[in-house]
């Protein structure tokens, strides 16, 4: 079996929060390292795709893909209203 490639980075952090990974550290008997990639690994699962909707997003609207804002506000305009509008 392959050991998987790794690389070091050197980051700076405050001095309460390299107490706070120590003590962690120490209390799951991991060591600081692996909590901060996984903190790391986290925090991307957490937030790639909304930058890479955001992307997407824009990209469409350079396209001329998106909604008017009058035909947005007429919409929500109309919810709860006899006369509801479908999404544009």
């Amino acid at each position: 079996m392959e050991t998987p490639r790794t690389a070091t980075i050197t980051m700076r952090v405050r001095n309460a929060l390299k107490k706070r990974l120590e003590k962690m550290a120490r209390s799951t008997g991991r060591s600081r390292s692996f909590l901060a990639t996984e903190a790391i690994s986290a925090y991307l699962d957490d937030n790639e795709w909304q930058v890479s909707g955001i992307l997407a997003a824009l990209s469409s609207l350079d396209r001329g893909e998106g909604v008017p804002h009058k035909r947005i506000r007429q919409w929500v305009a109309s919810w709860k209203t006899s006369r509801e509008r479908q999404s544009p």
